[in-house]
């Protein structure tokens, strides 16, 4: 949980940045935290497909722009015909002039959502999401079981291959392309179904989704308050929002919408039968790295509350950005858990329990 939301303070610092020396700050301590601080597990090493995902939205990003975006700024660095379109296609010009303002424009907005992606993949490479799990309310275990199986399927699936991958290796195959496709995808369907259904039994063998038995009242009162907490929070937000509405539109009605959930997630949770074996502990290291994502957050936006400009680049005309030393000195603060944090436990080496001596028999 601590991870997770280190990554959101972090996110949330970039999300209003276009400035490409804090976009590249964040993403060198995002990758700084997850080289020293990540574990052996499966999903330790997805943090590089997040960094190819977000690369390929830069490049998305900048062709979007030469192909229907606004030419501005500059001068031209490549000179394409213009394609009118019809006045029904809300006079959108394809192609044109780009101009050096607005592609820079366009990569640093792409590099803003590619920090943010690399965020969240930090947090999904540096946490446990079975782990996570266990710190959910009980009214939202089914919720929680799904979103981890999400998250947690396509590192899964990459160590099958890689595991498929070695076994052909080990075997003399060495085919490559589309040739070897059927060869690796059979064994890793039969690896996940095995998985599966392992998962399955062990998951029955705990009793898991059995419920206590609950009288009708309780369930009548658990669904009136998630009802009208939905609706609440509806009102109180809409009313945040609009500034024309009565005042009990918005943070009170809001305030008693989240009171209202709250109190039907803790009333719902009652009818979930499980118990929790050895929970894990919050001790400092976990305020520690939650604190350190939240200065990035606050330093950025205070920031932006008083000099909204260095947080962006000029592109009309392109200059060099402004370096805020404020905002630059919050990100490098999200980078002390890489220091300051217990380093994950080492893996423990393969055929160690085979090797490992048998004890002698003791005899009364």
């Amino acid at each position: 949980m601590a991870w997770w939301l280190w990554a959101i303070g972090l996110a949330v610092a970039v999300s209003n940045v276009t400035n490409p020396f804090l976009l590249l700050t964040a993403l060198c301590v995002a990758a700084l935290v997850v080289l020293s601080r990540r574990g052996s597990s499966p999903w330790a090493g997805s943090f590089r497909l997040y960094l190819w995902l977000g690369g390929f939205i830069v490049l998305v990003r900048a062709v979007l722009h030469v192909l229907v975006g606004l030419k501005f700024g500059g001068a031209v660095v490549l000179p394409l015909p213009e394609v009118s379109l019809p006045s029904w296609a809300a006079g959108i010009n394809l192609l044109g002039d780009v101009r050096l303002g607005g592609l820079v424009g366009a990569v640093t907005e792409g590099l803003r959502l590619a920090v943010m992606i690399a965020c969240i993949g930090a947090a999904n490479s540096l946490a446990n999401p079975k782990r996570l799990l266990r710190t959910l309310p009980g009214a939202l275990s089914e919720i929680g079981s799904a979103v981890v199986v999400t998250i947690s399927v396509a590192p899964q699936l990459a160590e099958s291959v890689q595991r498929v991958m070695r076994a052909r290796a080990l075997r003399g195959d060495t085919s490559r392309g589309i040739r070897a496709v059927p060869r690796v995808a059979l064994p890793v369907l039969e690896d996940t179904l095995d998985r599966s259904l392992m998962l399955a039994s062990a998951m029955d063998s705990r009793g898991y989704g059995r419920r206590r038995e609950v009288g009708g009242a309780r369930r009548a009162l658990t669904a009136a308050c998630t009802l009208g907490g939905l609706l609440a929070s509806a009102v109180g937000i809409y009313g945040v929002l609009d500034a024309t509405t009565p005042g009990w539109m918005g943070l009170p009605a809001l305030s008693l919408g989240i009171g209202l959930s709250l109190a039907g997630i803790w009333l719902g949770g009652a009818a979930n039968a499980r118990s929790t074996y050895r929970p894990d502990p919050w001790r400092g290291a976990e305020w520690l790295t939650v604190a350190c994502g939240a200065a990035a957050a606050v330093a950025v936006q205070f920031v932006r509350r008083t000099d909204a400009a260095s947080l962006g680049i000029p592109l009309d005309p392109l200059g060099v950005p402004a370096l805020p030393l404020l905002a630059l000195a919050g990100l490098l603060v999200a980078a002390l858990p890489a220091f300051l944090t217990p380093p994950p436990p080492p893996p423990s080496p393969r055929g160690a329990a085979a090797s490992r001596p048998l004890p002698a028999e003791v005899h009364p």
